[in-house]
């Protein structure tokens, strides 16, 4: 049997990374090997950026992902409910990667995304552009309102079911037409079938 640390992607020395651990990145791996996922693809060397995943249709993805994410050893921000950083859940969230954001404002979310990113060093934002696990004829446009006023590519990672895979695909970079970008990022995705339903 092939060492899991062959089927990783090497981390380059720009993107934003979690303080080594070769632990927690052993038991990243071992546990996508022993459930039979592999991670395809090569990780960008961009300190900042906005990754989107999809097709998003189980909770299941975001236990293959997470493993995916402390396997390869970098760390990646996304932003909660407010109401969920109670403790004890709350340190954990955090330590996770878990920002805490009132959905109550509006554009909140988009605004508090596009400060934090600007403010970083390095920082890779990662959300599911459909915003929910049921079929959807038109992703939201958060994930590119982001990208775009950040000034910051998006990177296109997904999960494919049938072959286990959780990929590290493709930058894009924004042109200032929403509608044409999001419609070409779509396109792109179509090959990739999720669990509960097919492509996007």
């Amino acid at each position: 049997m092939s060492d899991a640390s062959s089927t990783v992607p090497a981390i380059p020395p720009n993107m934003p990374q979690v303080p080594p651990n070769r632990f927690t990145r052993w038991l990243g791996r071992t546990f996508l090997r022993t459930f039979g996922w592999r991670i395809v693809g090569t990780l960008p060397d961009v300190p900042k950026l906005v990754m989107i995943v999809a097709p998003h249709s189980s909770n299941w993805d975001g236990i293959w992902g997470m493993a995916a994410k402390i396997a390869m050893g970098f760390e990646v921000r996304v932003l909660g409910k407010a109401q969920l950083f109670w403790w004890p859940l709350g340190p954990l969230l955090r330590k996770l990667g878990v920002i805490p954001v009132d959905r109550a404002r509006a554009h909140g979310t988009v605004e508090q995304a596009v400060s934090m990113i600007r403010a970083a060093d390095r920082m890779w934002y990662a959300l599911t552009p459909e915003g929910t696990r049921k079929k959807v004829t038109k992703w939201k446009s958060g994930f590119w309102k982001i990208a775009h006023e950040a000034n910051v590519p998006i990177l296109m990672a997904y999960f494919h079911y049938p072959e286990k895979i959780v990929g590290i695909g493709d930058l894009f970079y924004t042109t200032g037409d929403a509608e044409a970008d999001i419609a070409a990022i779509r396109e792109w995705y179509r090959p990739w079938q999720g669990k509960n339903r097919g492509t996007v």
